[in-house]
């Protein structure tokens, strides 16, 4: 059973508001495992770009975007990445990232959410894999992303009904089978927890259902007191379904000889080392984490936060290691939120290899029990909580620099969760979209964020590699393109959409390379030496 007792809990924020290892800044790659992973990431519809080319259709994210809720920003060309790719290889192989984290199109591979598989999808992918490998870079690949197809959608509402468990496996077994031979770092789903609160409930992100008085936005449809609770479900009994079907017959079976044939005639065209036909792969799941910290030092306001960390992390996290849903989950919501069967309950338990971590911000948190009273209540009745941060979510300005917060919720999965093996899959500085190429703050958010990982792992954390976002400015899911969280500039104003490496980039490449103390100051160098990420 999840949580921790009220004593726990305060020596707990004790220890990280008081137990710094390390400054943040005298640190170097060297003092982090040798197989520890350090990379960048994106994700399909943010990223690809060729919205309307080569057979693809739209998904629910493309249907949000397109109704002006992005700053009125689309992302039907973004940063052109599914013509460009090759190019980004080649920049990420020059900064020295070990890993790059992507998402697929589902909508791109399999245009209508199931049978037929799209060529041209299926050669991008394959494509970009490749150029992966050859540049000696891991692909870390997710199978969705706030991107289901809007075919699935319009036909029986996605995550709010089960058929959508037998299409996601269907999906998951087709990126299995083609290109499972060469990924070995497999998320299914996108933090399913924020993506439960603000599709299904506040309604403010896509598919953008939702019911009053609950919906921030004026839904058509949708249901706040249930969907949120349904849609969730649904993931969960998918992922551990496709978990299941690449434990089974991918992750350690043999391979059949067309795919061993098909295996080395790749390999020897990449010049790599000829692995034993095993797929080897690892699988799991991404969840966000805000570090949540108790308004005041009251039973209440510590019982509270508990509370707040049960329905975000354990959401998820509670099924997967214990088989169910946290106690007060149960209590709150009732009859509203589904109850798992024995046979469903076995399957999802222990249904992950590692945990995906995504995490930005520190919340402060009040109790709120009062919201109990009410008989029509959503997910945040339910938690009764009263929230606060010291930044606005959809803004584009900077973040408040807190890395102990990302060390606190490391700690947490630790002493809670039985200390999963994890990537942290998103962490970055938002800045407002500019042409300047000096983001000083991004420098100080990466060394302070990295220096804070190897905090935890020093307390005994078993991270296992972290992944900056993102790689290029992208197209932001509430922002469009004002806000920017890259390492790499893209000039929109270019019909090239040329890339230019910022002054992140060569910090995180030269810690990345020279294994030795990178500050800030040496790399504030000439305008010129911000370009070149040789040295």
């Amino acid at each position: 059973m999840s949580g921790l007792s009220l004593l726990q809990i305060l020596l707990f924020c004790i220890i990280i508001a008081l137990g710094e290892v390390c400054d943040g800044i005298g640190y170097t790659r060297n003092d982090f495992p040798s197989n520890f992973i350090f990379g960048s990431g994106t994700s399909a519809y943010q990223v690809e770009g060729a919205a309307n080319e080569d057979g693809r259709t739209p998904s629910i994210w493309d249907t949000f975007a397109h109704a002006g809720y992005s700053q009125g920003d689309t992302a039907d060309v973004a940063s052109d990445h599914y013509h460009k790719y090759k190019e980004d290889v080649q920049l990420m192989a020059d900064i020295g990232l070990d890993a790059y984290r992507f998402s697929i199109s589902w909508s791109r591979l399999i245009p209508n959410g199931r049978g037929a598989v799209n060529p041209k999808g299926l050669e991008f992918y394959n494509n970009l894999i490749n150029e992966l490998l050859k540049h000696g870079i891991q692909p870390h690949v997710t199978l969705v992303n706030y991107d289901h197809p809007q075919a699935l959608e319009d036909e029986y509402g996605g995550w709010v009904s089960q058929k959508m468990v037998k299409d996601f496996v269907q999906y998951a077994d087709v990126c299995f089978r083609e290109f499972g031979d060469r990924v070995q770092y497999w998320t299914t789903v996108n933090e399913p927890n924020v993506f439960g609160d603000g599709s299904y409930d506040t309604g403010i992100a896509p598919p953008q259902r939702c019911s009053p008085p609950f919906g921030v936005i004026n839904c058509t449809r949708g249901n706040s007191s249930t969907e949120p609770y349904l849609a969730v479900h649904h993931i969960l009994l998918a992922h551990a379904s496709v978990v299941r079907l690449y434990r089974e017959n991918y992750q350690n079976s043999l391979l059949d000889n067309r795919l061993v044939l098909k295996l080395l005639s790749q390999l020897v065209s990449l010049l790599c080392e000829i692995p034993n036909a095993k797929h080897h792969g690892l699988i799991g799941l991404c969840i966000y984490a805000y570090y949540y910290v108790p308004f005041s030092d009251t039973k209440e306001d510590i019982i509270a936060t508990q509370r707040a960390n049960d329905f975000l992390l354990g959401w998820v996290m509670d099924p997967l290691v214990f088989g169910d849903y946290p106690k007060i989950m149960k209590e709150n919501a009732g009859s509203r939120i589904p109850t798992f069967t024995k046979l469903e309950s076995k399957m999802v338990k222990g249904a992950f290899d590692f945990i995906g971590l995504i995490h930005y911000f520190v919340i402060k948190i009040k109790d709120n029990s009062v919201s109990l009273m009410t008989e029509l209540r959503d997910f945040h009745s339910d938690q009764a909580v009263k929230m606060s941060m010291d930044e606005d979510l959809f803004t584009g300005a900077e973040l408040p620099i807190t890395p102990w917060g990302l060390e606190g919720v490391l700690e947490y999965l630790k002493q809670v969760y039985g200390n999963p093996p994890v990537f942290i899959y998103e962490n970055g500085q938002r800045m407002l979209r500019t042409s300047s190429l000096e983001d000083t703050p991004r420098v100080e958010y990466l060394q302070a964020y990295i220096g804070d990982v190897l905090n935890a792992m020093r307390n005994g954390s078993n991270t296992r590699g972290y992944i900056a976002w993102s790689f290029l400015d992208v197209f932001e899911l509430f922002n469009g393109f004002k806000s920017a969280y890259g390492l790499v500039y893209v000039d929109m104003d270019d019909p090239e959409l040329k890339r230019y490496p910022k002054l992140s980039a060569r910090w995180y490449s030269q810690f990345l390379k020279r294994k030795t103390k990178v500050d800030t100051d040496q790399v504030i160098e000439s305008e010129e030496n911000v370009f070149d990420l040789s040295s």
